[in-house]
């Protein structure tokens, strides 16, 4: 017998109905309902037996692999099964399913894998993309992939996009596709501010207010933090002062088994309190939770594209990130929510969370597409567009490791891509396989996904971390740290069909891979800089004096963050430069040096930006010169180019009819889109420069105007005129601004008696904007209604500065006034 959505009692099915005859209609659908609406569980399952499935599989795509069992786990308990039948899950390194199962539960990269295998994915009918507010890099990703499979192989394929708190009018337009929405079931939730935020104190905050919660009210309490130490933290001191309570830490990386336990009511009675990162903000339901205690604050990881380097960064929440949290205390009943952070404070918080795809790393994302044989990414469908400086990053990378060339994928490329981790740890890990030391890189790429082990007391040697986990493991006495090393360490031996070695190793092997891993990280020690190291990459990074490493004339650095045009290095092995001989390379290196005076031409041993010998280039090409200064105007061109207030108001013109014509083909020409596009306009006036003062003596106005299209340049002047002549026969300057407001045209009062009408710009469609001026060019008026201020306004000005300015003629009717530039004569 079918499974009957509708025996449960769950606000969701009010719209199972409506979904179901959408999905008839249409392939992509949009729902839109609250947290605890029922809508991972029941929807999926009210959809099993639609004619359009025509027996193949439903996907359902979850952020977090924890939300992925626990939904799985959930639908096969209400049709009465285990997991792995008809409804299984597959997560990285860990899947239940059979050829029964009919709704597969995904997480991570799972999805975008088996697009890549199939591209048209034929035995998928549909996929459902879950909890998508959350702007995951890898939701954005396999959806752009799934509406480029539904538009090109696989037009009968269904999308379904499910959120909480989405801005779904920007999803509807940008899909073009319906939106079903459920009011859902929330019970009122008494939200309280607490005005405490501070994040060094914000365990012992976060304490003392659960205790105090716990005395005032019934339930069990959640309480929100950014990370593991923060929750360490604070459990310690719960565990003191609550002992009557089962007090139970909740994130990504603690043991299934645990994580259940948090989950769960508990199996003595006893009330529940439960510390957890934003892992459980959505799709988990842990029943019994009336009270939220909540930080304020998450943590995410930012990529920066000009350091090449990410930081785990503790961030402020957004509004609906905070919404989403308060919203667990009343999923079942009435419930209270205690924030650290005052109301003030609430209103000033950004609005949404701000999508992955802005702020990541976005090598596997470019490695993807190249894979699909996307070239131009910016013509996939992209509810957040990638950002350019990120990919152009990524495809640099990517270069570096062998994987494109010349923007397409090479055979190296997709051997990293069917490798289920970061193209640099795929790439360590094929390198070692051809060097026969796999056992060794599988324990380091273990140890360079899992948090440090040891921490930063034990200092940066990386091979201090290799050495505990082999004598842990050989002992078969791994601690919790190790264990979740060891676990992933395993699972990439049996990608190999590699056996585990616990025997010692030489510490130079380890830096070799981890070169292999981060090219750009290979580091020469400065001379007399003790503990400051030079990057290949061209980057700055130190020690700490008294650091194992301190003294080493080459690191190999995995692990650093970027600290005040100095990187800190957290994790590094030295490195023998004999093994880097296969990477120096002789290089023409021609560049642009603002410091050293401009143009440089060397001949060049390098290993990436460390020079090992360099001798003067005699005949450098020209093209590659010319080139050199492009790719420095494009970083630092306001300092080299002549952008003066005449070029500004030229700039501003443009923009101007950009903005007021779009069909009319303006191009962009505000400063930062010049200076990345040098090349196109600026190129031709190249030839001889060498030096700052050749930049600076070029004339930008002119060259910029020329390289407009011709039929522009006429219209120019024609549409936006530099200068309006007035009544008096002045020509007087307007000024633009950039983003298209009024132009403004100041004057003399004087000078316009007797204009009836504002004057008008633009074949007419724009009026200026009138700064009317006293004679002592001081603004009396701001009008864009001419006739208007000479009807009514210009006799209270009269009153004012007929006193002031005797001389000048303030006649009672201005219509009849001729205008002047001056004082009027006297006859």
């Amino acid at each position: 017998m079918p499974f009957d959505p509708f025996q449960i009692d769950l606000p969701i099915t009010e719209v199972i109905a409506p979904t179901q005859q959408q999905l008839k209609d249409n392939n992509t659908l949009i729902v839109h309902a609250p947290p605890g609406a029922g809508k991972s569980t029941l929807l999926p399952l009210a959809l099993l037996e639609e004619e359009w499935l025509n027996g193949k599989k439903i996907i359902m795509l979850e952020p977090r692999r924890l939300a992925a069992r626990s939904i799985a786990t959930r639908m096969a308990e209400l049709i009465g099964e285990k997991v792995g039948q008809t409804i299984g899950y597959r997560i990285r390194f860990d899947n239940k399913v059979s050829d029964k199962t009919r709704i597969e539960v995904v997480t991570e990269g799972i999805l975008t894998r088996m697009l890549h295998s199939d591209n048209a994915i034929e035995e998928v009918a549909m996929v459902i993309f879950d909890e998508f507010h959350e702007r995951s890099i890898h939701a954005d990703v396999a959806l752009a992939l799934c509406r480029e499979a539904q538009q090109v192989l696989r037009p009968d394929l269904k999308i379904m996009i499910m959120s909480a708190t989405l801005n779904t009018n920007e999803l509807t337009e940008l899909l073009q596709s319906p939106l079903v929405e459920s009011k859902g079931r929330q019970y009122p939730v008494d939200v309280h501010y607490e005005d405490q935020q501070d994040e060094w104190m914000m365990s012992e905050i976060a304490a003392r207010m659960i205790s105090k919660a716990v005395k005032k009210h019934e339930g069990d309490v959640l309480a929100f933090f950014p990370g593991q130490g923060e929750i360490s933290r604070c459990e310690e001191i719960l565990r003191k002062d609550l002992k009557d309570f089962a007090i139970h830490p909740l994130y990504g990386s603690l043991p299934h088994g645990k994580q259940m336990a948090a989950i769960r009511p508990n199996k003595d009675g006893k009330r529940k309190i439960v510390l957890a990162t934003s892992i459980a903000e959505t799709s988990l339901t842990i029943e019994g939770i009336k009270i939220v205690v909540d930080t304020g604050f998450g943590r995410s990881s930012q990529f920066d594209p000009q350091s090449g380097l990410s930081r785990l960064q503790t961030v402020q929440i957004s509004q609906d990130a905070a919404d989403q949290r308060a919203g667990r205390a009343g999923r079942l009943s009435p419930g209270v929510c205690y924030r650290m952070w005052s109301r003030a404070t609430q209103d000033r918080m950004q609005k949404h969370l701000t999508p992955e795809i802005l702020e990541a790393d976005l090598a596997s994302l470019v490695l993807d597409m190249a894979q699909w044989g996307i070239t131009n990414i910016d013509e996939m469908t992209w509810l957040t567009p990638p950002p350019k400086a990120a990919i152009y990053q990524a495809q640099e990378l990517l270069h570096q490791l062998e994987a494109l060339e010349d923007g397409k994928i090479t055979d190296h490329g997709q051997a990293l891509h069917r490798l289920p981790c970061h193209p640099r740890i795929a790439h360590m890990l094929l390198m070692a396989e051809d060097q026969s030391n796999l056992a060794l890189a599988c324990d380091i790429a273990a140890l360079l996904e899992e948090r440090d082990p040891l921490g930063r007391e034990a200092g940066t040697d990386i091979n201090e971390r290799i050495i505990v986990l082999r004598r842990q493991r050989g002992e078969n006495r791994l601690n919790r740290h190790f264990s979740r090393i060891e676990k992933i360490a395993g699972q990439y031996r049996k990608l190999f069909d590699e056996e585990a070695e616990n025997d010692s190793f030489d510490p130079y092997e380890t830096g070799i891979l981890l070169s292999y891993a981060y090219p750009e990280r290979i580091a020469y020690a400065r001379p007399g800089n003790n503990a400051q190291f030079q990057l290949s990459n061209g980057k700055y990074a130190m020690l700490g004096h008294k650091d194992d490493l301190a003294h080493e004339p080459w690191l190999a650095i995995a692990h650093m963050d970027a600290r005040d045009g100095m990187g800190k290095i957290f994790m590094a092995s030295p490195l023998n430069p004999r093994d880097l001989m296969p990477m120096v390379k002789e290089k023409e290196i021609i560049t642009w040096d603002t410091r050293q005076g401009g143009l440089i031409a060397s001949l060049d041993m390098r290993i990436g930006s460390i020079t090992l010998k360099s001798t003067p280039l005699p005949d450098p090409d020209e093209s590659r010169l010319v080139e050199a200064i492009s790719e420095a105007i494009k970083k630092e061109g306001e300092r080299l180019l002549d952008i003066n207030k005449e070029v500004i108001k030229w700039q501003n013109r443009i923009l101007s009819l950009r903005k007021w014509n779009p069909g009319q083909g303006w191009p962009d020409v505000s400063t930062p889109t010049l200076l990345m596009t040098n090349g196109t306009w600026l190129s031709p006036y190249l030839d001889g420069v060498k030096k700052p003062d050749d930049l600076k003596k070029l004339d930008l106005k002119s060259i910029l105007h020329h390289s407009l299209d011709y039929a522009l340049q006429g219209k120019l002047e024609e549409l936006a005129p530099e200068r309006i002549e007035v009544p008096s026969g002045s020509k007087i300057q307007l000024e633009y601004a950039s983003d298209g407001a009024a132009p403004v045209l100041a004057v003399r009062l004087q000078e316009v008696f007797g204009l009836a009408e504002t004057p008008r710009i633009n074949d007419g469609k724009t009026p200026v904007l009138m700064h009317l001026l006293s004679p002592g060019f001081k603004p009396v008026q701001i009008t864009s209604d001419l006739n208007s201020f000479w009807n009514n306004a210009y006799f209270e000005v009269k009153k004012d500065l007929k006193g002031r300015y005797p001389k000048h003629v303030w006649p009672e009717d201005p219509w009849k006034e001729q205008a002047i530039r001056g004082v009027k004569k006297k006859k």
